[in-house]
């Protein structure tokens, strides 16, 4: 719980209190009263059990008695975590290593055994009572997700053919990335986030369900399709992901598709350290071919380039370009994987927002987007747009934003850094006017990635690399 807690994330998962919970709460102790870990975390246990009639007073109740012993230092991380304002990209990376140093073993089995298990508590509590041994013990788990591989973006296909060769390419598809495990007859779909969505997402269970083998991990995407074949908008499909209720006449209005391109494990073999092709293969052979994203293994660039042409034609996203001889790095965003898009689109955390004007008076409109700064954790801002949204998408924001905002003047609501949107650009060109000396050209938003969190958002070195291949591009023409 001590690794939970610093890196900013709650074992109990989502408690229920917010900054409204936070105000008229004691000020804090003098030292040297203080809290022990132990009845904070029975505490915020309480909290998340209280249900039904008083559950409200017993759970404020209990919020204040454990801010009246706790001093300021204790009172600004313990309000701070509650409502999510410790937790970005860096800090599970900085525990990993605290971790392996702390039982003096290796940081790379931390890791493996962190993605296996998809929680660095356990793994730590194992670490430093078992050591190495310890560690040994987390492997693929049927039913229980592992950490998805992730991909780094590539400029344009000649930049990723020239990383990565000779290279599977597949088409890249805008639905929601799925893990599902089947264990006889019982199967479970999980998000890139591991929130389990098995009830949420039935025809994928009967789809998985139907195949002949009893034991496989399937790593892939869910999308909803048109009548002619061709993708919905990602929000169309990520609205499948959002609401328990109703599911049947939801599966009714807009039924999911299932594509696979990865296998994890088979019948009681554990694929995830095999190379691509050994993956794939298997995956061959336990799927059909219609539940398989499409796929070929490039010669060359002119090959490549028309299978990327296919499927920006049947109205994708681009296409996946992949190491034949790498394993699956659960968890990582693996030099091994990269993505290449018609478009230029990256993945940015909503800084602050304006109020709009005009038609979108009472609105928040104009967004502020900033890129993550993996060496710091934090954020930097690339500018703003109010361009690409509807009206359903500004009054859910006003709404989202506003709960998320920590400070405010005239014309901006400050946030925390937590809603991920995909934004659309031009280009990227110097600026003088942001931190990080660059700006998007004709930035216009894509849709909200809610399955996205803060950790997943491109880098300010993913920005600089675009803005240096379009340098090149310029200077060689």
């Amino acid at each position: 719980m001590a690794v939970a807690y610093l890196s900013g994330t709650l074992p109990h998962g989502t408690i229920g209190i917010g900054w409204a919970s936070l105000r008229g709460l004691p000020g804090p102790a003098k030292p040297p009263a203080g809290l022990e870990l132990l009845e904070v975390h029975a505490g915020l246990d309480r909290i998340a059990a209280a249900t039904g009639p008083g559950s409200q007073a017993r759970r404020k109740a209990e919020l204040r008695s454990l801010f009246a012993r706790a001093t300021e230092v204790e009172q600004r991380f313990l309000s701070g975590l509650l409502v999510g304002e410790i937790r970005q990209g860096a800090l599970e990376g900085v525990m990993l290593e605290a971790v392996a140093r702390a039982a003096i073993v290796p940081a790379a089995e931390v890791r493996r055994a962190a993605m296996l298990a998809g929680d660095l508590g356990s793994v730590a509590a194992a670490a430093i009572a078992r050591g190495r041994s310890g560690l040994s013990r987390f492997g693929l788990t049927l039913l229980r997700p592992v950490l998805p591989m992730l991909a780094q973006t590539a400029t344009d296909l000649a930049d990723a053919l020239g990383r990565i060769h000779p290279a599977s390419v597949e088409w890249k598809l805008d639905g929601a990335r799925i893990q599902v495990h089947r264990a006889g007859d019982e199967v479970r779909a999980f998000t890139r986030n591991l929130a389990d969505v098995t009830d949420r997402v039935p025809e994928i269970g009967v789809a998985v369900r139907a195949l002949h083998t009893r034991a496989v991990v399937l790593d892939g995407e869910a999308i909803a399709l048109r009548a002619d074949e061709r993708p919905h908008p990602f929000q169309v499909t990520m609205s499948r992901f959002g609401s328990r209720l109703g599911v049947d006449e939801l599966r009714r209005q807009v039924p999911l598709s299932p594509f696979f391109f990865d296998c994890l494990h088979v019948e009681g073999d554990d694929l995830i350290d095999r190379p691509e092709t050994e993956r794939f293969d298997a995956l061959s052979r336990v799927l059909p071919a219609s539940m398989i994203v499409p796929r070929i293994v490039a010669q060359d660039g002119g090959e490549a380039d028309a299978f990327f042409q296919v499927a920006l034609a049947r109205g994708h996203e681009g296409i996946m370009v992949k190491a034949l001889d790498a394993p699956y790095e659960a968890g990582r965003r693996g030099a091994s994987w990269l993505k290449v898009k018609r478009a230029h689109t990256l993945d940015l955390v909503v800084l602050a927002a304006e109020w709009g004007h005009g038609r979108r008076r009472g609105w928040l409109s104009n967004l502020h987007l900033g890129a993550r700064d993996p060496k710091t954790g934090g954020f930097v801002m690339l500018g703003k747009t109010f361009k690409g949204m509807t009206d359903q998408m500004l009054a859910w924001q006003t709404e989202q934003l506003q709960q998320l905002e920590t400070s405010r003047d005239a014309y901006t609501v400050y946030v925390r850094p937590e809603l991920v949107v995909e934004v659309a650009f031009d280009g990227v060109q110097a600026s003088s006017r942001y931190p990080g000396g660059l700006a998007l050209r004709f930035a216009r938003v894509k849709g909200y990635r809610p399955d996205k969190g803060p950790e997943d958002a491109d880098t300010i070195d993913t920005v600089r690399a675009i803005q240096g291949a379009a340098s090149e591009e310029t200077e060689r023409g």
